[in-house]
């Protein structure tokens, strides 16, 4: 595993939501101070704040490529349109993986019951599924920062 992915994964197993995993690898590349790319993301976890909604991995990507076209470009039309391509692309290739960047589908788990954090945690689906997601987001994410290499 390349050095990103596998800081993501320690990050999301020290306790870092999904989303602050893929921001927190790339904070540096991005000059953003670590305090403030945590405190950003803080929120994105478990589908945007455990509503189950677009994936935290997916929402952590889209921080980080946003990021990313405001410091490669000064005009904001120009940011926004990198940005909104990006992203784009992002969902292509991620749902080419999985076939939805849905939490919920994803986990096949209701995370706003005990029920389905029990489900989730039983079945180990945190490593499973999350992980992976972790994983090829930051791959993705990288791919689409640094085309070409």
């Amino acid at each position: 595993m390349k050095s990103k992915e596998k800081s993501s994964i320690d990050y999301f197993r020290s306790g870092l939501n999904c989303a602050q995993s893929i921001v927190m690898v790339f904070a540096e590349d991005l000059k953003l101070d670590r305090e403030l790319a945590v405190s950003v993301s803080c929120g994105f976890g478990g589908g945007m704040g455990r509503l189950q909604e677009t994936c935290g991995a997916a929402t952590g990507s889209f921080i980080v490529l946003g990021t990313n076209s405001c410091r490669n470009h000064s005009d904001n039309s120009d940011r926004k349109e990198a940005a909104y391509s990006d992203i784009q692309k992002f969902r292509e290739k991620f749902t080419s993986i999985y076939g939805t960047m849905n939490c919920k589908e994803l986990l096949k788990a209701n995370l706003r019951t005990e029920e389905g954090q029990q489900r989730v945690k039983e079945n180990n689906l945190t490593e499973i599924v999350c992980e992976k997601c972790i994983v090829d987001a930051v791959k993705i994410t990288g791919e689409l920062m640094n085309p070409g290499h």
